[in-house]
Order: C-alpha cells, then sequence, then structure tokens
C-alpha cells in the first residue's frame, strides 16, 4: 500500500494513513459482521489501497477506497470518466488523508450508500452459506448483479472481479492473470 498511488500521480500512502486503514478495516468490519479479510481483498481490487485513488465515472461517480456507488468519501475528486484515458478535472487531492475520510471511504463500500449497496448488503441477498456467497457478493459489488446463468465471469464491467478477489483472499498480490477479460 505504500507504493501504491503512483500509477495516479498522486503521494502514496503514509504509514499513519495505512495504519488508519487498517484500524479502519477492523472496526468497520466488526461494527457490519462483513469479514475484514473481504473488505480488505475489496480495497485491494478497487484501489490498490491508495487513499487518494482517483474518482471513477461510469453511471455514478465511484470514489474512495472501494469506489463505492455515488459514495462521500475521498481524498481525490479528480475522476476519470468512461472512456476516456487518465484522469480529467480539477478535483482536489488531500494529503494527508484525513482519518475521517478513509474511514467514511470504508464504510460506504462496506455498508452501503444511499444510492447503492455495500459489500454487506451483497453477501446478504446471496443466499448462500458457502464461501460462494463472498465470489457472488463481490461479483454484485463490481457489476450490480450476477449473470443468470451464475457464470461469475460474464456481465457488466470487471469480468475477471471474482477470480482475481477469489485470488487475493488466498494471498495473490502481483502474480500473472489467467484471466485477461
Amino acid at each position: 500500500m505504500k507504493a501504491s498511488c503512483a500509477q495516479w500521480g498522486v503521494p502514496d500512502d503514509s504509514d499513519t494513513e495505512v495504519a488508519e486503514m487498517k484500524a479502519a478495516i477492523s472496526d468497520i468490519a466488526s461494527a457490519s459482521g462483513v469479514d475484514a479479510r473481504f473488505i480488505l481483498a475489496i480495497i485491494m481490487q478497487e484501489s490498490t489501497g491508495c487513499v487518494r485513488v482517483i474518482t471513477t465515472q461510469y453511471s455514478v461517480f465511484n470514489p474512495g477506497l472501494m469506489q463505492s456507488h455515488n459514495g462521500t468519501g475521498t481524498c481525490n475528486t479528480n475522476n476519470a470518466p468512461l472512456g476516456i484515458p487518465g484522469i480529467a478535472g480539477t478535483g482536489v487531492v488531500q494529503t494527508p488523508c484525513p482519518e475521517s475520510e478513509i474511514r467514511q471511504m470504508i464504510t460506504d463500500g462496506t455498508e452501503g450508500t444511499s444510492s447503492g449497496d455495500g459489500l454487506k448488503q451483497c453477501l446478504q441477498e446471496q443466499g448462500h452459506t458457502d464461501v460462494s456467497r463472498f465470489y457472488r457478493a463481490a461479483r454484485q459489488y463490481n457489476g450490480g448483479s450476477i449473470d443468470p446463468s451464475g457464470d461469475l465471469g460474464k456481465g457488466c464491467c470487471t469480468l475477471c472481479y471474482a477470480s482475481d478477489i477469489a485470488n487475493r483472499l488466498t494471498g495473490w498480490v502481483k502474480g500473472a492473470r489467467s484471466c485477461n477479460l
């Protein structure tokens, strides 16, 4: 995480920001009932843990560590609209990223926002009790739904999302990807 922000052209996370992220993950996991490892895997997938990640924009704004659905937590209001490479706009980048923003980013992604589900809701909607609920919830979190066929590699957005999360939960960080969709 301390070397995760170069791709966005913003300062890397400080030791303090990483410690605040760890504490927030633990606290929010406890309060929400969502496994802290799952929260961390989603953070790594969505932002590589960069507290100053850009805000993506497709049909809604996706700010912060977990690129939440119209969330309010962010330390970088620059955005990358669909189809436009790089960073667009003249947003604000906060350095250091305040603890309150770090907590809000993780809350938005875990507990959901007024306009979109978080991990908690996605997990609850799965109706499965085995580990597949995490992969199904991850697919729903990324694309808004699961393809009617049940194939987690089909549908909207990042087609490898569920397999990437599965790999992250088993320790993958920078290994080669076999899913290139």
